[in-house]
């Protein structure tokens, strides 16, 4: 039986003579969504938080990791970051642009402005694909000692060098062509360095010191050791050259940083990836004039507060892994 006020034309469970907050069902689930993943990604970032203060004298530096600026490598360090934060940006205003044109029912105004939405979205994730494709392969070098410390290079000068800058190569991995016998195989030629040729060339290169994992809090920086005899100490201890960064280990420093790097970035790219999905999927329906003949563009109003939630959340990730 439905239960009434003493007006039995008013539903009570109807909020009176409108909906509450005069929002549609599929609205309101969007809402509960979002705030459910709010929920998901706070919890990511505070065990990221908690994590770096807990080791925060021998965190990476950031404007030392991400240095990666294309045909400009480590000259504007984040500089490249900051400009895909401002496109991710500049696409949710875009997103609203277009909400307000489905209000104002023009059908054109939705269809330039849901275009440039996706295509911010994808120029997002194509840039967080080659901060990725950096970091994974790394850009100078580094040693790992027994007790997981990570050891960089450094010039008379205190700057971080490369393993190239002052090591040779050995076991060269020898390209596979038809000539050698391997027709089906092809691959450039690479080269692997041994902690015992490190320590070596290290021995005959007096403008080479080490960079050590922790931070000196005077200065911000990590300190770092000239002197030879007290760097061959700490050589002495590698057991492997560590080039890149995984999940298992990092060459800019702690493999924890990289552990949440690409579980939360990789995590919030894959929203960005559902989010231009839904939004291309959107935008077919305008063009094929869906939402004209329903009278309404609450679709993409729904599919608009996901995207604003995806970029709010990128705020957060920004800040906490490249400006904190």
């Amino acid at each position: 039986m439905k239960a009434t006020t003493a007006d039995q034309n008013t539903n009570v469970w109807e909020g009176g003579a409108t909906r509450p907050m005069g929002a549609s069902y599929g609205k309101m689930m969007m809402w509960f969504f979002i705030l459910s993943d709010a929920l998901t990604f706070a919890g990511f970032l505070a065990a990221y938080g908690f994590t770096r203060y807990k080791f925060i004298d021998i965190w990476p530096i950031a404007d030392e990791v991400f240095t990666h600026f294309p045909f400009f490598h480590g000259t504007y360090p984040m500089y490249y970051v900051a400009l895909m934060t401002f496109i991710l940006i500049f696409s949710s205003v875009t997103m609203v642009l277009a909400v307000d044109a489905g209000h104002q029912m023009k059908k054109n105004k939705v269809i330039t402005y849901m275009f440039l939405t996706i295509i911010g979205g994808l120029v997002f994730v194509g840039s967080q694909a080659w901060e990725w494709k950096n970091f994974i392969k790394g850009e100078y070098g580094a040693v790992q000692l027994k007790d997981g410390k990570i050891i960089q290079f450094v010039n008379h000068d205190g700057k971080q060098i490369a393993l190239e800058d002052f090591a040779t190569p050995s076991n060269p991995v020898i390209e596979h062509t038809r000539e050698n016998g391997l027709w089906f195989e092809k691959g450039e030629t690479t080269y692997e360095y041994t902690t015992s040729g490190i320590i070596e060339a290290f021995k005959h290169n007096p403008e080479v010191g080490i960079r050590l994992e922790k931070i000196n809090p005077e200065t911000k920086q990590k300190e770092v050791i000239l002197n030879k005899a007290e760097a061959l100490k700490f050589l002495e201890q590698s057991t492997r050259v560590v080039r890149g960064a995984n999940l298992e280990v990092n060459e800019y420093g702690s493999s924890q940083f990289a552990d949440f790097f690409f579980f939360i970035t990789g995590f919030h790219g894959f929203h960005v990836c559902s989010g231009i999905a839904l939004n291309i999927i959107i935008f077919v329906n305008v063009l094929l004039g869906t939402y004209e003949r329903r009278g309404h563009y609450e679709m993409v109003e729904k599919v608009g507060l996901y995207w604003h939630f995806v970029d709010l959340v990128w705020v957060f990730v920004f800040t906490f892994f490249y400006l904190v």
